[in-house]
């Protein structure tokens, strides 16, 4: 369901579309690609432009992170790309630096971890930010594995995603109708 129309008439200003697409690879390991892509609806001027404007609609950042994991959700491979940056070759000069995402876990401490490393002039605001979503787009891309392991009788394991959000707590309707060998009984309040 959308949110209502707005009660107030409302003028667009800025548009940001984030993207990722997740890849299972022949050697074993997964790929996520992540697109960042951040545009004015109004024209503005800039000094680094052919005639000194940003169109309506012409990115103001447009990137690319792609990093590889593998089974224990390690990456072992990432590169970043840049189409379009406000400062453009000033900007794109980190690319390389997020190379640095090679041997973090998705799963341990990730954001803390690329705030870290990333953060401040060490890395991209909006590079950084954009990878902030990869954890969760990678625990995606593996529901299906994990579940066809289920299937094969690895049950005594718990599903990951329980106590994960508010839905998958242990003591709700969600885990004793989806997962009853998990569910919990609340405590009873006095």
């Amino acid at each position: 369901m959308p949110l209502p129309a707005a009660e107030v008439e409302r003028e667009a200003l800025h548009t940001r579309t984030v993207r990722v697409d997740a890849y299972a690879r022949a050697d074993g390991q997964w790929d996520l690609e992540a697109e960042l892509i951040d545009f004015k609806h109004y024209d503005f001027p800039v000094k680094n432009g052919p005639d000194g404007v940003r169109r309506a609609g012409e990115p103001v950042h447009h990137m690319h992170l792609r990093i590889t994991f593998d089974e224990s959700f390690t990456i072992t491979a990432a590169q970043a790309a840049y189409d379009a940056a406000p400062y453009e070759q000033h900007c794109m000069a980190i690319e390389a630096e997020y190379q640095g995402l090679v041997g973090m876990n998705l799963l341990k401490g990730f954001r803390d971890t690329v705030k870290r490393r990333f953060g401040r002039t060490a890395g991209c605001t909006h590079m950084t930010e954009l990878s902030y979503v990869l954890p969760t787009v990678a625990i995606q891309s593996m529901s299906n594995r994990r579940r066809e392991q289920r299937e094969k009788g690895d049950s005594t394991t718990r599903p990951f995603q329980l106590e994960g959000c508010h839905a998958l707590r242990l003591d709700g309707p969600v885990v004793k109708e989806f997962y009853p060998r998990w569910y919990v009984t609340p405590p009873t309040e006095n």
